[in-house]
């Protein structure tokens, strides 16, 4: 899979930030049913591992030393990309709307820039100032404190926990191994994740509540292994695959542009099956999270005058992790 059709690409890439939209709104009926958000996790982790476990067997014969060596790397991916990272971000739309909770997890890269800030102690340029002030100031409309359509503190605070495992994610993925291949490193940080799920219930630290009830989808009754299966299949193996697929043909900077759409994807999906649309002020402070993201990750293009300083990737490159992308010029990364 080369650079060679963009046009490929750009489905893909489009495919994927709409798998990645949508299992927000159908992981809420699940939460609004009565699962637990670990559940809902373990669920997602244990069902997306036996969906990869085969093919990533057959990618590792022959190449276990691999998965060996970069045991840290998965270790740390399932604890903060897959279990930390889920289980902040489905506590916080149990609370708040998917799509403000969604955008306040676009906060990430605005976060790297500041921690990037504090570490080195040079300034960020203009361009990347600007945009983190716009974020954060839409992060301000996002949360509506006192607004009509303001949720309570608590759901906000576990998104922009969430956003700091995202930018913890989007580290350890700038840099990963390119001989680790991401259907292996899935598969291996999904079975890390039902590992720590399942030790964190018996330690009566996150227990599990499964409810296997009908759950109500666009205004209609649906089983609830029908959200299930779309949080799995869809929004989890498909959703990383295409992404792959499509950060290959794009490069990691086009294609992380493409996957802002995941947050207009979410947004008009929990409008049209739960009828959860954020109040105007949210939207507007939505406008100005992704307008100052951009203004970071356009900072990516300029070369870089410390090579030692911590990268900031852009956020969709979470989903152009991999060989492919790591043998590209661009650093990469892959998602929530």
């Amino acid at each position: 899979m080369r650079r060679s059709n963009p046009v490929a690409g750009l489905t893909f890439a489009v495919l994927a930030a709409f798998a990645f939209g949508v299992g927000g709104p159908f992981v809420r009926p699940l939460l609004d049913a009565g699962w637990s958000s670990s559940a809902a996790v373990l669920c997602r982790c244990a069902g997306t591992l036996l969906v990869l476990a085969i093919p990533a067997v057959v990618l590792l014969r022959g190449r276990w030393g691999v998965l060996r060596r970069n045991w840290r790397t998965v270790l740390a991916y399932g604890v903060f990309a897959v279990v930390g990272t889920q289980l902040l971000y489905y506590s916080a739309i149990s609370r708040m709307p998917v799509g403000a909770a969604l955008l306040i997890e676009y906060l990430a890269p605005v976060l790297l820039v500041l921690w990037s800030w504090l570490r080195t102690r040079r300034r960020p340029s203009g361009r990347v100032l600007a945009g983190s002030v716009l974020a954060i100031a839409g992060l301000l409309l996002v949360v509506d404190l006192g607004g009509v359509g303001s949720a309570d503190l608590v759901g906000p605070l576990l998104a922009l926990t969430a956003a700091v495992g995202v930018a913890i994610y989007y580290v350890i993925n700038a840099r990963l191994d390119p001989e680790l291949h991401p259907i292996v490193l899935l598969a291996a940080a999904m079975a890390v994740g039902v590992v720590v799920l399942l030790l964190l219930a018996i330690a009566g630290i996150t227990p599990l509540t499964f409810a296997f009830t009908d759950v109500l989808l666009a205004g209609s009754v649906a089983p609830w292994w029908l959200s299930a299966g779309v949080m799995v299949l869809v929004s989890t193996s498909a959703a990383y695959l295409l992404g792959i697929a499509g950060g290959a043909r794009l490069g990691s900077r086009v294609a992380s542009f493409v996957g802002l759409f995941e947050v207009l994807f979410a947004v008009l999906a929990a409008w049209v099956l739960l009828g959860d649309l954020p109040a105007p002020i949210q939207l507007g402070g939505g406008v100005l999270i992704l307008a100052g993201v951009v203004l970071v990750k356009l900072q990516g293009e300029e070369p870089e005058a410390d090579p030692g300083a911590l990268h900031v990737p852009p956020p969709g490159a979470r989903r152009t992790f991999g060989p492919r992308a790591a043998r590209s010029s661009e650093t990469s990364r892959s998602g929530t």
